[in-house]
């Protein structure tokens, strides 16, 4: 029992010595690419259908334009891998199904048959509106509330500094759909 732990203490001890730290993002007005680790949260709740929910972990990078996620259920087990670059959208479940789509939200509604903003999902976590009159900030500066597409985003902050990341998103779409994100890293892409 004792060389078992001693075992496991020396193989921790070198794998965190071979893990290259992670190092914190800019301010959030210069962050273009970004990694994130989350825990995610949806409820759709149709008129005349039973709520649905859903929830687990969400790996997420963004880089040069490109998203890679990864959906994983509460327990880490990979759900579906989602890649997409300008004009193209690969999705890969599980148990080994592909989809291909030139536009990544359709290829999701298709597969879950909603709705779901991946491609506006990059901006919005920064903050960033379609136009700037459809975001409301908060006494430092920070997104507060944006409204774009029928979608109402919510932020909230873990932290008082002007350029924080938002640590939770609640996306919110006329009370049928609801989406939270809740951010436990944010790092420079790989």
């Amino acid at each position: 029992m004792r060389l078992f732990a001693l075992i496991l203490l020396a193989a921790s001890w070198l794998t965190g010595c071979t893990t290259a730290p992670s190092r914190p993002l800019a301010a959030r007005q210069q962050v273009v690419d970004f990694a994130l680790e989350a825990r995610f949260a949806l409820r759709i709740n149709l008129p005349g259908e039973a709520a649905q929910s859903s929830g687990g972990r969400l790996s997420w990078q963004q880089r040069n334009g490109s998203s890679r996620l990864l959906l994983s259920n509460p327990l880490g087990f990979g759900i579906a891998e989602i890649d997409s670059t300008p004009g193209q959208a690969t999705l890969r479940t599980a148990n080994g199904e592909t989809r291909e789509s030139d536009n990544p939200d359709q290829l999701l509604e298709a597969v879950t048959g909603q709705p779901l903003p991946v491609s506006r999902l990059p901006d919005w976590l920064l903050g960033r509106p379609s136009n700037p009159s459809q975001i409301q900030r908060d006494l430092l500066g920070r997104p507060q509330q944006l409204l774009e597409a029928g979608w109402q985003v919510d932020y909230s902050y873990d932290n008082e500094a002007a350029d924080a990341l938002p640590s939770v998103l609640k996306l919110n779409r006329n009370g049928e759909i609801e989406l939270r994100l809740r951010i436990e890293e944010w790092k420079e892409a790989p």
